[in-house]
């Protein structure tokens, strides 16, 4: 994936793709702080998805948007927003079995505003409007 605006440095092997969902109501801006001769700084909508490159020791920052003001909400390790690429020959971890998978406890099923059963709410699109 490109980053054409401020890319990530290139002297270092081992970038990861990490995908951050703004869940809250509330504008959020997320920094990449920790990585040497790097800025990475983007405002994030509400329901809004940012993807981008970081290494897996790098920790985004999440500030949300106050009047007139943006207080630092959360840390996060970009190693735990990493997006499996399926393309990738060497993946950090197998998938499960599909033994482990039936074993596991059944989900309520999510069901939205309109009494709808969402099979899976995390693979549904965010809708933003700008």
């Amino acid at each position: 994936m490109a980053q054409i605006l401020d890319p990530i440095p290139a002297d270092r092997q081992g970038q990861i793709l990490c995908c951050y969902v703004n869940a809250t109501s509330k504008i959020q801006i997320a920094r990449v702080s920790n990585v040497p001769n790097w800025y990475f700084e983007r405002v994030v909508f509400p329901g809004q998805r940012l993807v981008f490159e970081a290494f897996p020791e790098a920790l985004l920052e999440i500030h949300t948007g106050m009047m007139a003001s943006a207080i630092l909400s959360d840390k996060i390790p970009c190693g735990r927003l990493r997006v499996i690429d399926e393309s990738d020959p060497t993946p950090s971890a197998p998938a499960p079995a599909r033994e482990e998978m039936s074993n596991r406890p059944h989900r309520n099923p999510t069901i939205d505003n309109k009494g709808i059963v969402l099979s899976d709410p995390f693979s549904m699109t965010a809708l933003t409007s700008v």
